[in-house]
């Protein structure tokens, strides 16, 4: 006779039951896929960002798009084709932050993944040291695009973790 052992309760269990009392009082806002702001928002998935107080924003108003320290990838350039092309985005605001861990990585990371798990990652890390360089960059990459047909409104951003501000960073001349 086997005993079952009960499973102590995850963070993804927190999670989910705090999705049944949110579905419990969730109501259809009625609204498409499309932005109301015709923008979309590439940030860092640092927790501290809360970009849509920050930005103030509501539900539907743009659409965000997140990864480790906001840098322009491949996948940031596909979200953002599939976002002006197919969902009527006009604008783009990068936006990259204050104390971001990937300033404290370099691509080392990839080979100690390597040499770990038996197969170095096909991602780079995209480390970097300054973040308004890196901005500059992510500019440069998205009005470089030639998927993108809406590069004339591309701005970057620096937000501060400690102040709450953005700074924005002017491009490459």
């Amino acid at each position: 006779m086997s005993t079952s052992v009960p499973r102590t309760a995850t963070v993804t269990d927190r999670l989910v039951e705090a999705n049944r009392a949110y579905a419990a009082r969730f109501t259809d806002p009625g609204m498409g896929a499309r932005p109301v702001l015709r923008v979309a928002v590439v940030a860092c998935m640092d927790a501290r960002l809360d970009l849509h107080a920050a930005l103030g924003l509501e539900l539907g108003d743009c659409h965000t798009i997140r990864n480790a320290g906001g840098v322009v990838t491949d996948d940031t350039i596909r979200s953002l084709t599939i976002s002006q092309r197919a969902l009527g985005t006009r604008s783009v605001a990068l936006i990259h932050h204050t104390g971001c861990g990937l300033q404290t990585l370099t691509e080392d990371f990839r080979h100690e993944l390597e040499l770990e798990v038996g197969q170095r990652p096909a991602w780079a890390v995209e480390a970097f040291r300054d973040v308004d360089q890196d901005v500059r960059q992510s500019m440069q990459r998205v009005r470089t695009s030639p998927f993108l047909p809406h590069t004339d409104d591309v701005r970057g951003f620096v937000f501060d973790v400690t102040t709450g501000l953005l700074r924005e960073i002017a491009p490459n001349s």
